[in-house]
């Protein structure tokens, strides 16, 4: 590039993606002096999605910003409680976070998901469409211009993830009203309504069940609850600390 060296700093939070070669505060970039701030600070490797104020001697600026010579940026990660326009918030997961998606549904938050990958232009697509935040551990992928909102997902086991996506939006958690298969509403089921769905041993043990309105699912307290519990027990108490 022939344009100007610009100092960056970056906030730890994103040196996963600058790498070693940019953590350091200051260190100078050569930019071609005509690209967008936003450009250049995807260009190291930092989805916009985990961007939050970007700031040139010491004044905010909005992304369009072409930096010049003599300025020094500094690039802050996404302020946590991030907030969105829009309650409750929804989301929509890549085919890599099916357990991610489905312990969300688990605590009442709508989290779209298929196991099928529609392709990195349907997801952002449907994110613009529905307004929902996509969340996805592809760059790539969260650096397409149409969606909506997105977050990258940090680490690659579940209870990290689930404690990162709720750290990060807070949304509003209603424990075991939605389907985890399919996303759908949860309504309270009589046993007589629902006996065809259960096995003679269901039908003898428990007395209490749910089916979801949308793929008709019938769910009770069954050898997995006390597991399932332990998760949205241990998710309740985080969100109020």
């Amino acid at each position: 590039m022939n344009g100007p060296e610009i100092p960056f700093s970056f906030d730890p939070a994103l040196h996963l993606f600058v790498g070693s070669a940019h953590s350091t505060a200051g260190t100078p970039v050569a930019t071609d002096g005509s690209s967008t701030l936003g450009h250049v600070v995807e260009s190291l490797g930092v989805p916009l999605t985990e961007v939050g104020r970007l700031v040139v001697d010491g004044t905010e600026v909005p992304v369009s910003h072409v930096p010049q010579a003599g300025e020094s940026v500094e690039v802050q990660a996404v302020e946590r409680p991030q907030r969105l326009p829009g309650a409750p918030l929804r989301f929509l997961l890549d085919v890599h976070l099916g357990t991610l998606a489905r312990r969300l549904r688990l605590l009442g938050v709508d989290a779209a998901y298929t196991n099928e990958d529609p392709g990195d232009a349907a997801l952002a697509a449907l994110s613009a469409k529905e307004q929902r935040v996509l969340l996805s551990r592809d760059r790539g992928l969260l650096r397409r211009r149409e969606i909506w909102a997105g977050a990258f997902v940090y680490s690659d086991r579940p209870d990290d993830q689930l404690r990162d996506v709720l750290g990060r939006f807070a949304p509003t958690l209603a424990p075991w009203t939605r389907c985890t298969a399919c996303n759908g509403r949860l309504m309270d089921a009589d046993k007589n309504s629902v006996r065809e769905h259960l096995e003679h041993g269901t039908q003898r043990t428990y007395d209490v069940f749910a089916q979801c309105t949308a793929c008709g699912r019938v769910y009770w307290r069954g050898a997995h609850h006390a597991r399932l519990e332990a998760i949205v027990e241990k998710a309740l108490r985080e969100s109020t600390t």
